[in-house]
């Protein structure tokens, strides 16, 4: 197993991340509905296989979850990075979800009662709350790195200005700052490359993906000619453009066929060459722990990477094509994540001044 270090905390956590969307039963059948003794089997074999980080939230099946966890990691808690969320609705009550300093401060301590644990190693606010002061946000959050209950906080699922507002709020009210954020991201959707991966660099955010295999789509088990019409009906992810996600398959089981590995290994293998610290699987069994292990050995070649870049290559939003166009000489290692070969067309003016 590889171990990254998340962001600029010091800590380090394995390439794989264990995430436990499935136990306790989910709101949505279609997520699974994992109980202890498969949920134990499945922490034995990640901690057999490296893995050190384990991924939940208060809301994953209302709680349930969370309880399974605390079940499972009775004995061994000093091996794993325990990580939870905040945010979601976890109750019928007017102050049962959003970012309040309210809400945090209940929701802190039932996570914490459910996980069996007297603190949190990373804390993240599981998306935006638009009517609660940032700042309230962080200073709450900064009591509860104070206090003891947590070691880190992060975030997840928030657009770039979010990240930046509550960074910036952090640091005029000297609060700790966010140290990752978890983030949706896979060869069928790179959006994140356009703002949020490039804020990780500059702000020394460590990058947390969720749903790598884009919700089943680069599983392995669809193929062209047969599932369009199940991959026009995708609803999560939303696919914009059957057609593209059929194209990019087919080369990704092209490249897996040359490295007799799996479309799923290869999909993950390339998110690990990319500005990423862990990817967390959700798997529903055991068989799919044991599948996509070799992710994290598998390399992929120059050519194979470029070829995986060029498939999955999004076109650039404005202002991005602009600066493709025109600022080529002064572009720093933030924007280079965009604005690489492999990432965009080369700018049109790399090296020399603008016209």
């Amino acid at each position: 197993m590889q171990y990254r270090v998340l962001g600029r905390s010091g800590l380090r956590v394995s390439a794989l991340a264990l995430g436990t969307l499935p136990f306790g039963g989910h709101q949505r059948p279609q997520f699974g509905n994992i109980g202890v003794p498969d949920a134990q089997r499945m922490l034995d074999r990640a901690l057999d296989a490296g893995i050190n980080l384990i991924d939940t939230a208060d809301v994953y099946g209302y709680g349930r979850a969370e309880a399974v966890v605390g079940e499972i990691i009775k004995g061994r808690r000093e091996k794993l990075v325990i990580a939870t969320k905040v945010r979601a609705v976890v109750g019928d009550g007017p102050n049962d979800a959003g970012l309040s300093r309210y809400h945090i401060m209940a929701s802190v301590d039932a996570s914490l009662r459910r996980l069996g644990v007297d603190h949190i190693d990373l804390y993240q606010v599981h998306d935006w709350d638009g009517q609660t002061a940032v700042e309230q946000v962080m200073t709450t959050l900064d009591s509860l790195v104070r206090s003891g209950k947590v070691r880190y906080v992060g975030c997840s699922n928030l657009s770039a200005w979010h990240i930046m507002k509550a960074l910036a709020a952090a640091d005029s009210t000297n609060s700790e700052r966010f140290v990752s954020q978890q983030i949706y991201y896979s060869m069928l959707n790179r959006d994140v490359e356009h703002e949020l991966v490039p804020l990780s660099i500059d702000q020394g955010l460590g990058n947390l993906v969720y749903s790598p295999l884009a919700g089943g789509l680069l599983s392995g088990k669809l193929m062209r000619n047969r599932d369009e019409e199940r991959i026009r009906a995708w609803r999560e992810p939303p696919v914009p453009d059957a057609g593209r996600v059929l194209d990019v398959l087919d080369v990704v089981a092209e490249v897996a066929v040359e490295l007799h590995a799996t479309v799923a290994q290869v999909a993950i293998a390339y998110l690990l060459t990319k500005c990423v610290t862990s990817v967390i699987i959700g798997p529903k069994n055991l068989e799919q722990i044991e599948s996509v292990l070799p992710a994290v050995e598998l390399v992929l070649s120059p050519e194979q990477l470029t070829r995986l870049d060029a498939a999955s290559r999004q076109p650039l939003p404005y202002p991005y094509w602009h600066q493709a166009q025109s600022i080529g000489d002064r572009l720093g290692a933030a924007d280079l994540m965009l604005h690489s070969a492999s990432s965009a067309p080369p700018p049109r003016y790399l090296g020399t001044p603008n016209a």
